[in-house]
């Protein structure tokens, strides 16, 4: 189980990945011009600086990062949707070790673009504080997955300035408003699932022996829909089983 703050080399690293994504040559081209997004880019050169290992030819698809000569196997690095890995990851996982890098602001600053003007307006930092749970969306795309041998799964929760157009339906203008890029600022923690027994580190340790799903939200402090949705994944890969009920809800107790 592992839970890492990045170490001095980390952050170096991290670094020249950033400068070399988002340097001078590139922001002359502004905001969301680059052609991939930029916390994608980022991570790509922070996990692998050799350019001769992006993007390579695999199997039918295009790995986003392999280099067999360092033993990691490959790295797909994925903003969002991960429903779209699932056919890569049905051929990939047969034959290589897979670490899916699921990128996720830890504390975020947004800026709004006005489409008429190309005005930026000064950053704000959002009201809301994410957590290592809000992966989990994510993560049950997957979950028919997540218990094989060759996955591993790394949580970088970063911070990062997102801006976004102002070109919502409401009165604002913000409501429904499209994204246009992420700019990462550092890493906060990299949250690390390298086998089965790792999951254990999502189970708050104030729990009872057994526990409902509120109470796990309880603990977690989390609402009560994310933790059924928590639970339902710890199930899947066996760090909790179900032990009956309480009224309508399960009643869960860890298997580890």
């Amino acid at each position: 189980m592992k839970n890492d703050k990045p170490d001095y080399y980390q952050q170096e690293r991290f670094e020249k990945a950033k400068d070399k994504v988002t340097g001078r040559k590139h922001n002359d081209k502004g905001i969301g011009t680059l052609s991939e997004k930029t916390v994608h880019a980022v991570l790509k050169y922070f996990y692998e600086p050799d350019e001769d290992y992006h993007e390579v030819a695999l199997e039918g698809y295009f790995a986003d990062i392999y280099n067999k000569n360092n033993g990691k196997g490959i790295i797909e690095i994925q903003t969002r949707s991960f429903d779209r890995l699932r056919d890569k990851l049905t051929v990939f996982l047969e034959l290589y070790q897979v670490t899916v890098v699921y990128p996720m602001p830890y504390n975020k600053w947004i800026g709004w673009i006005d489409d008429e003007t190309g005005e930026v307006s000064s950053l704000r930092k959002s009201p809301r504080h994410f957590t290592m749970y809000d992966a989990f969306f994510e993560l049950y795309k997957i979950k028919g997955y997540l218990k094989h041998p060759n996955l591993r799964l790394e949580l970088v929760l970063m911070d990062m300035e997102e801006y976004k157009r102002l070109n919502g339906w409401n009165v604002t203008r913000k409501r429904g408003a499209a994204r246009i890029d992420r700019i990462p600022l550092g890493i906060n923690k990299i949250i690390k699932i390298e086998r089965l027994e790792d999951y254990m580190q999502f189970v708050p340790y104030e729990l009872e022996d057994e526990f409902t799903s509120a109470q796990f939200a309880m603990a977690a402090k989390i609402p009560r829909q994310r933790a059924a949705l928590v639970l339902n994944i710890l199930y899947e890969v066996g760090t909790v089983e179900r032990v009956g009920k309480s009224g309508r809800s399960y009643l869960y107790r860890l298997c580890m």
